[in-house]
C-alpha cells in the first residue's frame, strides 16, 4: 500500500515541477456492471479527485462528466485528434455482436463500445483494461454469451493491453498501475498481461489461514476458523494483493468474513472457477 502511495506521490510531484506532462485520459464504459466505477468513487487514499486533479487530464469519464451525448462524445474526438500523450481506460467486456453496448450517438449514428475502444485505441499510449471483464471477458462473457463479447485485447488483437483484473477491481490496483505508468513507463507484465507488482503471488501465499493449510487442518462449514480450500477456496490459483490490500483499510474481504474466494479476478471467471462452494 506505502509503495503504491509513494509511486503516485512521486509521480505528482514530477508533474508539479514540470518534469513530467499530465496526459489526456478516457475511461470507456463497455458492457459490464460498472463495478469498478464504484470501487474507483469509494476509493481512498490516493482518492478519485486525486486521480481526477493530479494525476491526469481527465477528458472523458461517463458516469460523473457534466457533458452528455454528442457534446460528451465529442470530447473523446477532440483527444484522439490532440497531439497531447492519451491514456485509455476501459471497463467492461466489448460485445461483438451488432447493436449491443451503444456508448453514444454522435451526428445520427449509433457507436458502439468496439467502435469507439478502436477509435480510441489507435491513439492510446498506453491501454488499461480494468476489472475482470475487460481483462478477460468476466462475467459478461459468460455462458451463455448472447452478445459475444470479448476482453479488450480479443477486440483489439493486441497484446499491448495491461490486463488489471478483479470484480471489481481494487481502485489502489489501478492508480498503481497508473502512476506506474506515468513515472517509468510499461510496468512488467507476467503472461496473462497482468502488473506482476499486484498480480505476483497468490491469495494463497499471504492467506493469514495459510498455516491452517500446511498442516492439513481444514474447515467443516462456513464459520470455522481453518483453512477454507475443501470448502472450494480459489485462493490456491488466484493471484491477487487481497490480504493486504484490503477494500477502503478495512477487514472487508472474504476470507475475513468467513467465505471462499471465488477466484473473481482469475482469467476464465466465473465459468471456470464454479462450483463457487463445496460441501
Amino acid at each position: 500500500m506505502n509503495c503504491v502511495k509513494n509511486i503516485t506521490n512521486r509521480t505528482i510531484e514530477k508533474i508539479r515541477q514540470g518534469h513530467l506532462k499530465k496526459p489526456n485520459c478516457i475511461w470507456l464504459e463497455a458492457s459490464g456492471c460498472f463495478g469498478e466505477i464504484i470501487a474507483l468513487l469509494n476509493g481512498e487514499d490516493p482518492d478519485i479527485m486525486y486521480f481526477m486533479k493530479e494525476m491526469v487530464n481527465l477528458v472523458f469519464y461517463n458516469t460523473i462528466m457534466a457533458d452528455q451525448g454528442e457534446i460528451a462524445y465529442q470530447q473523446i474526438l477532440n483527444a484522439v485528434n490532440s497531439d497531447e500523450d492519451l491514456i485509455l481506460i476501459v471497463c467492461g467486456a466489448i460485445p461483438l455482436k451488432e447493436k449491443c453496448a451503444i456508448v453514444a450517438r454522435y451526428e445520427g449514428r449509433e457507436i458502439s463500445a468496439l467502435e469507439a475502444l478502436k477509435t480510441i485505441a489507435a491513439k492510446a499510449k498506453y491501454i488499461i483494461a480494468a476489472g475482470t471483464c475487460a481483462s478477460f471477458g468476466g462475467p459478461t462473457a459468460a455462458s451463455p454469451n448472447v452478445s459475444n463479447a470479448v476482453d479488450v485485447s480479443k477486440a483489439l488483437r493486441s497484446n499491448k493491453v495491461i490486463n488489471v483484473p478483479g470484480c471489481p477491481v481494487h481502485p489502489i490496483w489501478i492508480l498503481g498501475t497508473l502512476g506506474y505508468i506515468l513515472s517509468f513507463g510499461m510496468p512488467k507484465l507476467d503472461n496473462q498481461q497482468r502488473p506482476t507488482t499486484f498480480f505476483g503471488t497468490t491469495i494463497h501465499d499471504n492467506c493469514p489461514r495459510r498455516g491452517y493449510f500446511d498442516n492439513q487442518v481444514f474447515a467443516r462449514k462456513f464459520g470455522d476458523k481453518e483453512c477454507m480450500f475443501k470448502l472450494g477456496c480459489r485462493g490456491p490459483i488466484t493471484k491477487t494483493l487481497c490480504p493486504i490490500n484490503r477494500w477502503n483499510d478495512s477487514d472487508n474481504w472474504p476470507i475475513g468474513n468467513n467465505t471462499t474466494c471465488i477466484g473473481c479476478a482469475s482469467k476464465g471467471f466465473p465459468d471456470e472457477m464454479e462450483p463457487f462452494v463445496r460441501y
